[in-house]
């Protein structure tokens, strides 16, 4: 039982559970009916997207100071109390099954489901 962190459209892992996409806007293009079967995601929970704002800011990033930039906007927006709720939520059920949260970008490195990845363990989630 833990949470994996995916990039969403990927092959799914072996007894990766519920896939959750953390993303603002669905994939163009994809029926509704197709984004589980699609290996997009099987529920979606946008807020734990970045805002409209700080997605801009990603899409510019070149520099590690950019970064820097977009991973204190991320983090702040994180700290509201629905948001705390929802990451608590997802640590405590961690502790109980197994499932999976995305992002559509390839580099994970420069995306905020790296950020997630560590705002889920900081709040106690079992991540793989």
């Amino acid at each position: 039982m833990a949470v994996r962190v995916v990039r969403l459209g990927s092959e799914r892992g072996e007894g990766e559970g519920i896939r959750i996409g953390t993303v603002r806007h669905p994939p163009r293009g994809v029926p509704k009916a197709r984004l589980a079967s699609q290996n997009w995601y099987d529920v979606w929970l946008p807020n734990l997207a970045p805002s409209a704002e700080a997605v801009k800011l990603a899409q510019s990033i070149s520099t590690s100071k950019q970064w820097a930039s977009f991973a204190r906007e991320y983090r702040a927006e994180m700290k509201t109390p629905e948001n705390r709720h929802l990451l608590g939520l997802l640590a405590a059920l961690s502790h109980r099954t197994s499932f999976s949260v995305g992002c559509y970008c390839q580099d994970e490195t420069r995306c905020h489901r790296s950020l997630l990845r560590t705002l889920l363990v900081e709040s106690g989630a079992l991540v793989e």
